[in-house]
């Protein structure tokens, strides 16, 4: 029974899916301040992130942020920065054996043609179960910087040095790593408990300048993203940029244009003024955590994706979706299934919708409600490139060069030379390899065709005795996934 159920919700869901889109976002999350490496040997470590990534990669996932800044620490050998407890058990205390997480997430999901975006707290510098801060933590330097909220320390959002250090921490990734992008969570003023008002006195003193305290606050945290999106263009002008806010912005109750519910908000209690960042350019994409589910009293997900769709203005939305929550609830249209296909189809139906992001990148591993294998057979069945971002970068690279088959003592294979590029900007860093049938319709918007997307300049063919004809198209990809014109190469096989 429990088997036709599951075939009856693959069949409802490809109906619902004429085709994927070509260029979609599939991102997950990668989490360390749960405590899920904490005090984990490097070889087991490493074993668990490789299952995962296998995983992810065949559930068609392709982009990975992974959380290499918890609370002024760091998952990565740094100057500015101590070892993460989150790694060691203790802050400070480097890992034995030795080795540096984010360099080997990033070869491993580039080996998967995913990219890696470096995920960061920016303001919190300690969590509230750390007992004590190694003596080469930042607020060492500087503790009246710093305020502590109801357990946490937080780095105070309204001392410019505190976004000037932020901001070179973040470039110090960008200049030796090469991480895709650098992603920031929905952490900005501490969320907000009764009573207890945030200790910035200080810095209002020095910098109010007469504001209204709460214009004030959003002003700070204002300078820091317009910073941060600036110094880090100015290293890498490839590397992206975006945040996951919390997932309702404003409730109407406190603004006309706001959303029809009544939950927590950015602007008011963050001083997250995300729309703005948005409108001034200083994100690349913006992933709102929309974690409830359909019909959720506060906070109604139908709601709340109309909403951002209707305001996603200029930068791509992706949606922050909780898989667990979403497995948990029956759909309000069919109480028999549970809410990924309506989700889905609402997802991918939407203007300014780009695709999502999976909170987090274990629960699908564990497939709860067949998940992972709807992604699989359903959503995520044809390679997707990622969106287009033409405010960074919109020239296409070249096309590939020199494309023929070759034997060798393990088949035939197809090969091309990379091509010739003026600038970074303009060098390709993956192909994509289409495959039609002879005489079929050479159509490379349908991503059905995509047979690999690689960073190599070959792939092996499967020889079936001279019996099969096909075309190949091979196009070349930059770093912020412009594509080329194709090569064509007819083979028989």
């Amino acid at each position: 029974m429990k088997y036709k159920w599951f075939i009856l919700l693959l069949l409802v869901a490809a109906s619902a899916v004429a085709q994927n889109p070509k260029r979609e976002f599939r991102g997950a999350w990668i989490q360390s301040v749960n405590g899920q490496f904490q005090g984990m040997e490097r070889d087991r470590m490493q074993q668990v992130l490789t299952s995962q990534l296998n995983d992810l990669q065949k559930d068609g996932i392709n982009a990975i942020f992974f959380q290499v800044r918890c609370e002024g620490d760091a998952l990565y050998p740094s100057e500015l920065e101590p070892w993460s407890r989150y790694l060691t058990g203790q802050q400070g205390t480097p890992p034995n054996p030795y080795w540096d997480p984010l360099k080997w997430m990033i070869e491993q999901c580039h080996a998967r043609q995913m990219e890696l975006h470096a995920w960061i707290n920016p303001y919190r510098a300690k969590t509230k179960g750390t007992m004590a801060l190694a003596n080469t933590h930042e607020f060492f330097s500087r503790p009246g910087h710093f305020f502590d909220y109801d357990g946490l320390k937080l780095f105070d959002p309204g001392y410019p040095e505190n976004r000037n250090y932020i901001c070179q921490v973040a470039c110090d990734i960008v200049r030796r790593y090469d991480v895709d992008g650098i992603h920031i969570d929905d952490y900005f003023y501490p969320y907000p408990v009764a009573g207890v008002a945030i200790p910035d006195d200080n810095s209002y003193a020095l910098y109010g300048n007469g504001m209204n305290r709460a214009d004030w606050r959003r002003r700070n945290v204002d300078l820091f993203i317009e910073q941060m999106c600036r110094q880090i263009r100015q290293v890498k002008p490839w590397v992206k940029f975006g945040v996951s806010p919390f997932g309702i912005y404003r409730n109407q109750r406190n603004d006309p244009d706001g959303s029809a519910t009544n939950g927590l908000q950015n602007y008011d209690d963050l001083y997250a003024d995300v729309l703005k960042w948005v409108e001034k350019g200083w994100v690349d994409y913006n992933i709102p955590q929309l974690y409830w589910e359909i019909g959720h009293k506060a906070a109604d997900y139908e709601t709340l994706v109309k909403w951002w769709s209707a305001h996603a203005g200029q930068r791509p939305v992706f949606i922050g979706q909780d898989v667990l929550r979403t497995v948990k609830a029956p759909d309000p249209q069919n109480p028999a299934s549970h809410q990924m296909i309506s989700k889905y189809m609402l997802q991918r139906t939407l203007p300014g919708i780009c695709g999502s992001c999976q909170w987090y990148a274990a629960a699908v591993c564990e497939n709860p409600g067949n998940y992972q294998t709807m992604l699989r057979e359903v959503y995520h069945s044809t390679p997707a490139l990622q969106p287009r971002m033409p405010w960074i970068d919109s020239k296409a690279p070249g096309k590939p060069r020199k494309t023929a088959v070759v034997w060798t003592q393990d088949g035939p294979f197809l090969f091309w030379t990379q091509p010739k590029a003026k600038t970074v900007m303009d060098e390709a860093a993956q192909y994509v390899v289409y495959r039609f049938n002879k005489g079929e319709k050479v159509n490379l918007e349908d991503p059905s065709h995509i047979l690999c997307i690689t960073r190599e300049t070959s792939i092996p063919l499967s020889y079936q005795r001279g019996s099969k004809s096909y075309v190949y198209v091979v196009t070349a990809l930059d770093r912020i996934q412009n594509e080329s014109k194709g090569v064509k190469k007819k083979i028989k096989l």
